[in-house]
């Protein structure tokens, strides 16, 4: 579809509503709140007929929720004495996958925990974004292929 169709498609209908919905949805689910964002970003993809602007808006509140993760692994390192065998085995586990690991943030429970660990090894944080945001852009990219063509 031509660039300016999906303009055109999104001038055509109200679909700010379900994009917020959306942002606060994709946000929530990347926290410790028990969500998943699937749904709602293939029924936003569904209805809109497109998939750049619902995979922008679910890729930027899921990284979103994720830099809260990480700053609270962040912080929680502040607390916890950095000589703690825990936090010498989170800081481990991250140096032998590095950052890569983070592609796998998007996956449920298990991305979580890898976000929190980014925090309290302290990765940096441009590293940390920038491999979370690739991850999960491309889980809703391949989501939003399969809604629109599958």
């Amino acid at each position: 579809m031509h660039r300016c169709q999906i303009a055109k498609n999104l001038r055509s209908q109200d679909v700010t509503p379900p994009l917020i919905v959306l942002f606060l949805w994709s946000f929530a689910a990347a926290t410790v709140v028990p969500l998943a964002s699937e749904l709602p970003f293939a029924l936003v993809v569904r209805d809109s007929g497109t998939w750049l602007v619902p995979v922008l808006v679910a890729t930027a509140g899921n990284t979103l929720g994720a830099c809260t993760s990480y700053g609270l692994g962040r912080a929680a390192i502040t607390v916890v004495p950095p000589s703690s065998p825990k936090v010498l085995r989170a800081a481990a586990l991250l140096r032998r996958y590095g950052p890569p690991a983070l592609l796998l943030s998007w996956v449920p429970l298990g991305g979580d925990v890898i976000v929190v660990l980014a925090g309290a090894s302290r990765m940096p944080f441009v590293t940390f974004a920038g491999w979370t945001t690739v991850g999960k852009a491309g889980r809703y990219m391949a989501l939003a292929a399969a809604v629109l063509w599958v």
